[in-house]
């Protein structure tokens, strides 16, 4: 809808779209949606789950508060998870270092000067021990952000529960396990695309039958939007995966409703606050709709998308970085609005360093200001029929759908990422981003404009390069007390395992159980497998 030819007011110069592109209009009005609104709309809890997965919504529970925390050695991270648990967060979110992401030991060459810089180091199941020493996992639910070595990790944390008492099937949280996303967008991998995509589904297969209240993959659009995608990009690439990892499930001869309840995502709350709440509708309708006419869901639960969103990462700026608590704050609004179940704000001093305690707090309490103080809470979807928000809804999913063609043309998911497709969409659109910033068409306050000179540095957390000695002596220790017979015996039979079908969870929580390191176990596998060289973007 557009103005009368009789106003006469003039507009600003400014971008008036959104952050991702979209021309916006100067009105929207009832002629800007179809006439099936309510259908396509619905209500909260109901089928296609537009205004939300549950009836209540957060009058009948509030969503998990994460923050995300992992530094330095277990001990370090042992405190922070205390710390952020008196201060009254819902849930833990595990950030394992630079080494431990990409398979490699603490005590290797590669990992040199990378130990405990960008999350905690995790070497065997002795350090998740005692990463988890004192918190009872029967009580918590636990978020591990880690992706080409999951299953190895998932196996510590089930070995941590079981010599606390907690079997299996009683654990509760999620594990990131997205492999496609890291092809994508954030390159952590260990082994070539079709093993790795045989591990998650080896993990989705297991934890169906093994632990009901886990979720064995965290679909993430949240790395390729900070890869610098549009909101439209992370939509379309991250439910395109989903749809991926159910299809190879249903191949493995899984029903779809066996394992589809236990299936979550993983979004980013960026800083256009409308369009956020669009992208976070529209997924919920397209997963509901694809699940049930494609895949053939009967039960709800398996129509159900369910979420957690962390603020973007990526908006943040080092140059007035108290600025960043605004940017969180509305991120994280609009993240609550659009219906999440899980959330993570980011500290503002994370464009500088890993976040101090004061900065952790402030991020938490701005998700319990949000939850108690706002009213925000009160009822679902509070933008529902918005002509505005649900004109934006529908074109986001119209994008998505445009998206969908495009991959399937080329062969699926896995063969789109082979032909580059998706990175090249995302770095274009990260250098026309980067365009409008550097014209100024697009204004990031305190980066191109109203910028200070004399800004007073801001006190950050510093790792101590003496815990790297501290990490690889206790490896060290760890090997020299084990049984070194029986890791090479488990070693060999998870070896022996991949050049099979079986199962690899098995022999891996065998290998885990005998003190084997995660190197060695990734080694092991690599020996099979082999490993992953991408091919030129451009």
């Amino acid at each position: 809808m557009s103005q009368t030819a009789g106003d006469k007011r003039v507009e600003r110069e400014a971008e008036f779209s959104s952050i991702s592109g979209q021309e916006i209009e100067p009105l929207y009005g009832p002629e800007d949606v179809e006439a099936d609104l309510e259908e396509r709309v619905g209500t909260p809890g109901s089928y296609p789950f537009t205004r939300g997965p549950y009836e209540s919504m957060y009058r009948g529970r509030l969503w998990t508060m994460r923050q995300f925390a992992g530094f330095g050695t277990v001990e370090e991270t042992n405190e922070r998870f205390h710390y952020l648990l008196d201060q009254g967060q819902t849930g833990l979110s595990t950030a394992f270092d630079m080494p431990t992401l990409m398979g490699y030991d603490s005590d290797h060459a590669k990992s040199l000067g990378e130990v405990g810089r960008e999350g905690v180091a995790v070497d065997t199941v002795a350090d998740m021990e005692r990463l988890f020493e004192g918190i009872p996992l029967g009580g918590v639910t636990t978020s591990m952000t880690i992706n080409a070595p999951a299953a190895i990790l998932l196996a510590f944390y089930v070995l941590v529960g079981e010599k606390q008492g907690v079997p299996a099937e009683q654990l509760g949280g999620t594990i990131q396990t997205d492999i496609l996303k890291e092809y994508i967008a954030q390159k952590e991998w260990c082994f070539p695309i079709e093993p790795a995509m045989r591990l998650v589904t080896d993990m989705i297969e297991w934890c169906s039958e093994n632990m009901p209240r886990w979720h064995p993959v965290s679909i993430s659009g949240y790395h390729i939007r900070e890869a610098g995608s549009t909101a439209q990009q992370e939509l379309a690439f991250t439910l395109k995966d989903g749809f991926t990892y159910v299809e190879r499930a249903l191949e493995r001869g899984l029903d779809v409703d066996d394992f589809a309840p236990r299936l979550s995502f993983f979004f980013n709350a960026h800083i256009d606050f409308f369009e956020e709440i669009a992208k976070y509708r529209a997924a919920r309708r397209i997963w509901a709709r694809e699940m049930k006419e494609t895949y053939g869901a009967k039960r709800e639960e398996s129509m159900r998308l369910r979420f957690h969103a962390q603020t973007a990462g990526v908006s943040l700026t080092a140059q007035q970085p108290l600025n960043n608590v605004v940017r969180t704050s509305l991120e994280a609004l609009a993240a609550v609005l659009g219906g999440t179940q899980s959330l993570h704000t980011n500290s503002f001093d994370e464009a500088l360093a890993l976040p101090t305690e004061e900065a952790v707090r402030v991020a938490l309490r701005t998700q319990q200001i949000i939850a108690l103080e706002s009213g925000v809470a009160n009822t679902p979807d509070p933008f529902g029929g918005s002509w505005f928000v649900e004109k934006l809804t529908d074109e986001m999913e119209e994008g998505a759908y445009d998206y969908f063609r495009r991959i399937d043309e080329v062969g699926g998911m896995v063969e789109a990422i082979r032909q580059n497709f998706p990175q090249r969409e995302i770095a274009d659109a990260s250098f026309r981003f980067q365009q409008e910033l550097n014209e100024r068409r697009r204004i990031v306050v305190g980066v191109n404009d109203f910028t200070q000179d004399d800004e007073e540095p801001t006190p950050i957390l510093r790792i101590d390069p003496a815990l790297e000695r501290k990490q690889t002596d206790r490896l060290a220790q760890t090997k020299a007390k084990r049984d070194a017979a029986e890791v090479e015996k488990t070693l060999a039979e998870l070896k022996r395992a991949a050049a099979t079908e079986e199962n690899l969870m098995p022999p891996i929580i065998a290998a885990a159980r005998a003190r084997a390191s995660e190197g060695e176990m990734i080694t092991a596998m690599q020996e099979v497998f082999g490993t992953y060289t991408e091919s030129p973007v451009f």
